[in-house]
């Protein structure tokens, strides 16, 4: 209506006079010239929302994106808040790092994001602890639990697609924030939206003395943290296992082959095409490891070359991990964890998904002085070495390369061992677990007399229903072909009757 086209006037104005970026301020007086208003609606109808997963949004111009602008209003509001929680915040400072994403058009990138964020909270006299190279996602919650932080920021759009970014944030336990945080950062974003003096001048940083660059001691400390988590290592030294990893033109290359080294496992061969971070993923359509094909292809023919038994691939901001040889597979259900845990004596506990949910609550169990050995969720995200709080696919992937050695000592394979756990017996009874709820996250599990269950959500970064189904029965029922076959018809029942894609036009996965 009339009002909200005269609050996006309001906020274009405001937008014209303090943009200091050359192309988006550009972009945005073409649209006024071109009286363009439905794409000036789009990018001034709302300011973007600050939620637990922070930020997450196209590169352009405009309140409702991610650029220069947006990320000064956004980081003008996360440093008054941490003001306001933490005393001792100009003794501690916080941790900024960032991905290889690029959007040359409007001159927003990664790394520029990074130094704008930078150069906010050392105008307030803040320490920052700024990466001066890409990094993986978990080395910003590691650096704020490793150097006893108040906060992290990871400027990182993960797996959505090229021309989107993000703006991730970490609390002092070093877990991801959850609401009320969320709220009091939105509130202190929308009282802190003109940029302050120094916003835009990012080059007086660089002779700050509150500057530090932690990219060297924070690797080091890291692969040193994650070797006391190397079990095998003589076996290690043997392996004849073959593997073939790939970044997908993300962060991870040069962190997953410094893993392998750190256990003695011999290094992965590299997907060569993919192995260098570039912003434009020139050969995958979707930079995301659950989307099969397109990002497979070159790993399975490499894998066939060099007669590789295991293929790895990390996202692009190396946080998840992917593995396979013929087709993606997610090796953990919830059903069965839990019912290996109660076979172990292991105490087992299930969350809302998302690792805000399991990195604050495991810090919870370890201040109660439990140890805590694992932590996943079906969207291939693995905490394996819980000396941080967040999943990552750098230990994820040398852990598993690990268990592959060590099985192939004992004529083993992965799958095998996966085989032997299923018909093992694991069904002694217990209950079911009552899942917490939370109005932010829209997630519905259904479970069915034949012992399938299925659990759809919306993805929270992208247009996206994700659904995960398995199927539990009691052990002497494991025909693995009839079970399959029998999880597949299920399977294609919700596609059909649940999800009714032609009546509300659903489009099915690409590939």
């Amino acid at each position: 209506g009339a009002g909200m086209a005269a609050a996006a006037a309001a906020r274009t104005t405001r937008w014209l006079l303090w943009d200091k970026n050359p192309l988006t301020l550009e972009l945005v007086k073409q649209l006024i010239v071109e009286d363009n208003t439905e794409e000036l609606q789009k990018c001034f109808g709302a300011q973007m929302e600050f939620g637990t997963a922070g930020l997450r949004a196209a590169m352009r111009a405009g309140i409702s994106r991610m650029n220069d602008l947006t990320i000064i209003q956004t980081t003008q509001g996360f440093c008054r808040y941490l003001e306001k929680q933490f005393s001792d915040l100009k003794q501690r400072g916080v941790v900024i790092s960032f991905d290889a994403r690029a959007h040359p058009s409007s001159g927003g990138s990664s790394k520029r994001f990074a130094r704008l964020a930078a150069t906010t909270f050392i105008s307030r006299g803040i320490p920052v602890h700024l990466f001066n190279d890409v990094t993986p996602t978990p080395f910003v919650p590691y650096a704020v639990s490793h150097l006893k932080l108040c906060a992290g920021i990871m400027v990182t759009a993960s797996h959505n697609p090229k021309q989107d970014n993000g703006y991730k944030v970490y609390w002092d336990n070093g877990a991801q924030i959850i609401s009320p945080h969320n709220k009091g950062i939105s509130q202190a974003i929308e009282e802190n939206l003109e940029p302050w003096p120094q916003a835009w001048n990012d080059s007086f940083v660089d002779g700050s003395s509150l500057l530090h660059n932690p990219s060297a001691s924070v690797s080091k400390d890291y692969f040193e943290d994650l070797t006391k988590y190397c079990f095998h290592r003589s076996v290690n030294r043997e392996s004849q296992v073959k593997f073939v990893h790939t970044s997908v033109h993300g962060v991870g290359h040069d962190f997953v082959q410094s893993a392998f080294k750190a256990f003695d496992l011999v290094p992965p061969e590299v997907v060569a095409e993919q192995k260098d971070p570039d912003p434009e993923f020139p050969v995958v359509k979707y930079p995301n490891p659950e989307e099969g094909k397109g990002v497979s292809t070159l790993s399975f023919a490499l894998a066939d070359k060099t007669k590789a038994k295991i293929v790895l691939a990390n996202d692009p901001d190396a946080n998840r991990l992917a593995q396979n040889r013929g087709e993606w597979r997610i090796t953990v259900s919830s059903k069965i964890l839990r019912a290996i845990a109660l076979k172990e004596g292991f105490h087992f506990e299930e969350t809302l998904t998302g690792f805000k949910w399991m990195g604050n609550r495991a810090k919870q169990l370890i201040d109660q002085g439990k140890t805590v050995l694992f932590a996943f969720e079906e969207a291939i995200g693995y905490m394996c070495c819980p000396f941080f709080l967040d999943k990552d696919g750098v230990s994820a992937a040398v852990i598993r390369a690990e268990l592959a050695s060590f099985l192939a000592s004992k004529n083993l394979s992965l799958s095998q061992q996966l085989q032997a756990i299923y018909v093992e017996d694991l069904t002694t009874g217990y209950d079911d677990t009552v899942l917490p709820t939370s109005k932010s996250s829209q997630m519905i599990t259904f479970t069915f007399a034949n012992g399938g269950a299925a659990t759809m959500r919306t993805s929270r970064t992208e247009p996206k229903i994700k659904y995960y189904a398995e199927l539990c029965v009691p052990p002497g029922n494991s025909d693995p072909e009839q079970l399959k076959k029998e999880l597949n018809e299920l399977v294609n029942a919700i596609e059909v009757h649940f999800f009714q894609p032609q009546k509300y036009k659903l489009q099915p996965k690409a590939e």
